[in-house]
C-alpha cells in the first residue's frame, strides 16, 4: 500500500468521495453495539472498508438494556 502524502493525492488516485456509491447485499447487517464503544467504531470502520453505507437502519440507537460500572466520586 502507498502511503498518500495529502488528501488531493487520495483524491487523485482513488477518486472523490462524491462518487461513492454504497452496496448493499445479505452480508450487510446491523450492530447491537451502543455508540462510542470500540465493538460500533471497529463496526463502522468494517462497513467502509466492504464499500457498504456507513449506518444500518437496525443499529442500537440508545443505551437501554446497558449495564456498567459505577465508580464512586471522590
Amino acid at each position: 500500500m502507498n502511503k498518500r502524502n495529502n488528501v488531493f493525492e487520495a483524491i487523485l488516485k482513488y477518486g472523490h468521495d462524491e462518487d461513492f456509491v454504497p452496496e448493499i447485499d445479505t452480508e450487510f447487517s446491523a450492530t447491537d453495539a451502543p455508540a462510542g464503544s470500540d465493538e460500533k467504531i471497529d463496526a463502522l470502520r468494517k462497513r467502509i472498508e466492504q464499500g457498504y453505507p456507513l449506518w444500518h437502519q437496525k443499529d442500537r440507537c440508545d443505551y437501554s438494556g446497558l449495564t456498567g460500572a459505577v465508580r464512586p466520586r471522590e
